[in-house]
């Protein structure tokens, strides 16, 4: 059997244990359903070297890290609101100056890196994907585009010190 049928016949025969799993650790089942499909998702287009023997376990260890990654960002999204309603709406037209200066300055400091420098970023930051994943759509070695990705946050870094 091949990497693809593997992981179709373990998602076919475990799919509902795994959304259960998660299910029961986050309290939301459809959205247990979108994060087993993610971890499907990911393992069908990652490169991991899977077998029968060691899939269960892998599923297990994404389903985990998934949970965690869930209450992380619902931590962080509570800490927000209770921010911004505290803040009230006086300060609302500040922050939305201040957001909108933040970008054009960053920008502009993307505007004069290396167009390889500028591209990488822009596909880290807007886009959210990974190094492996930017390493991947661009057909580049993994360490030139962690460099690249290095380079780009110094120098955005730099820029942004200077402008303050």
């Amino acid at each position: 059997m091949n990497r693809r049928e593997i992981i179709t016949l373990y998602y076919m025969q475990h799919r509902d244990e795994t959304v259960g799993f998660v299910a029961m650790r986050i309290h939301d089942a459809d959205q247990a359903q979108d994060m087993v499909q993610d971890i499907f998702l990911r393992l069908l287009s990652g490169t991991h070297l899977i077998s029968s023997q060691t899939l269960p376990s892998l599923v297990c260890t994404m389903a985990r890290h998934a949970v965690s990654d869930y209450y992380r960002r619902r931590r962080v999204c509570q800490e927000y609101e209770h921010y911004i309603s505290h803040r009230g709406a006086t300060c609302e037209a500040e922050s939305v100056v201040n957001a909108t200066l933040l970008v054009e300055r960053m920008e502009r400091s993307l505007a004069r890196l290396p167009e390889a420098c500028r591209e990488v970023y822009r596909l880290h930051i807007y886009d959210g994907l990974q190094v492996s994943s930017i390493a991947e759509q661009l057909h580049l070695p993994y360490k030139q585009v962690e460099n690249r990705l290095g380079q780009a946050r110094k120098h955005v870094r730099r820029q942004l010190r200077l402008c303050v």
